[in-house]
């Protein structure tokens, strides 16, 4: 399934982990690891934010993906699932059905 994994990361715990080298070491392996179709870096509610689009096999991946995340960067994670337009366009015919 294509998930959409949203990290936010607040300024004082941001801040730490810029100048200990923890955001990028922390962000560089999980880019590695799971290998997102897609990664922005940009700004939500304030906190640094990480969107990335990864494709998950089930569920159990979500504390392998979460916890780097919580424990290096006092971040908060998000999961939603996600389609690209061919994955529309497939659910939708399947309502003519």
């Amino acid at each position: 399934m294509r998930m959409m994994v949203t990290v936010s990361i607040g300024a004082k715990a941001g801040n730490q982990a810029i100048k200990d080298g923890s955001l990028p070491r922390t962000m560089d392996t999980f880019i590695q690891q799971f290998k997102p179709e897609a990664a922005y870096f940009t700004t939500e509610g304030g906190d640094r934010t990480a969107i990335f689009v990864v494709s998950m096999a089930d569920s159990s991946l979500m504390p392998a993906i979460a916890e780097p995340f919580f424990a290096a960067l006092g971040a908060s994670v998000d999961f939603r699932p996600v389609m690209n337009g061919d994955e529309l366009r497939g659910g939708l015919q399947k309502l003519q059905h």
